[in-house]
């Protein structure tokens, strides 16, 4: 699988069954190093929560690919024009070949609830933490979905800042976490070099990368 951050909370899983997108905010993110239009071929988008930062351009894709899109039932429902599938947090649903399980986050939203998401296309596991603060059952996460890959957000005031997304990692315990969700906006952690630090600290079996937007982490 690859990884490729499209900034902020957006991601481009290339897997085995084909792309799936997560969280895909481009147009009007400051650090987004692609456009829209020019994500193709896609065959899944999940949705953590509807804020504009993250329900971003999910259904102009979703229309122009065909692409079905994730997301809890009460936001998919809000959703016109898109084929979606309105899972609900509690465990993997087949879609387009991928298994999908939406989990919980500590957040606000709009629309049901926020969520995290987990992706498996049954070779690589990616945890996506959508937008949340620290809470214990990360623990859990971990043990029930054992994520080779862990996105997590560090940039505070919305969500997690450093310390406590370097606390999540030693709950979690995946072989690769990589950060998320800082820089884009004035207020947020500028960057993950405190993140990076205290993960040496808590969690030093696992391998922390950073990635610039545009920028591909290839599983072994």
């Amino acid at each position: 699988m690859e990884i490729k951050w499209l900034g902020h909370a957006a991601f481009e899983l290339s897997t085995s069954k084909g792309k799936v997108l997560i969280d895909p905010f481009l147009t009007n993110n400051p650090m987004a190093p692609v456009k829209a239009e020019d994500l193709k071929e896609v065959k899944v988008i999940v949705v953590t929560h509807d804020h504009f930062d993250h329900l971003g351009d999910a259904v102009d894709i979703a229309k122009r690919t065909g692409a079905k899109v994730v997301a809890v039932p009460e936001l998919a429902s809000s959703l016109s024009g898109v084929d979606t599938v309105a899972i609900n947090m509690g465990s993997y649903v087949e879609v387009e070949g991928v298994r999908v399980a939406l989990v919980q986050a500590f957040h606000t939203c709009s629309r049901g609830f926020p969520a995290g998401c987990i992706v498996n296309d049954g070779f690589v596991t990616v945890y996506h933490a959508g937008d949340t603060s620290l809470f214990g059952d990360m623990k859990l996460i971990g043990e029930v979905y054992r994520p080779d890959v862990a996105l997590l957000p560090i940039g505070g005031y919305y969500t997690m800042g450093p310390k406590e997304a370097a606390v999540a990692v030693s709950l979690i315990k995946p072989k690769v976490v990589i950060p998320m969700h800082y820089a884009t906006f004035p207020v947020l952690v500028k960057s993950p070099d405190e993140f990076l630090e205290e993960v040496k600290k808590r969690a030093p079996e696992v391998k922390a990368v950073v990635l610039k937007p545009g920028e591909v982490y290839q599983l072994p």
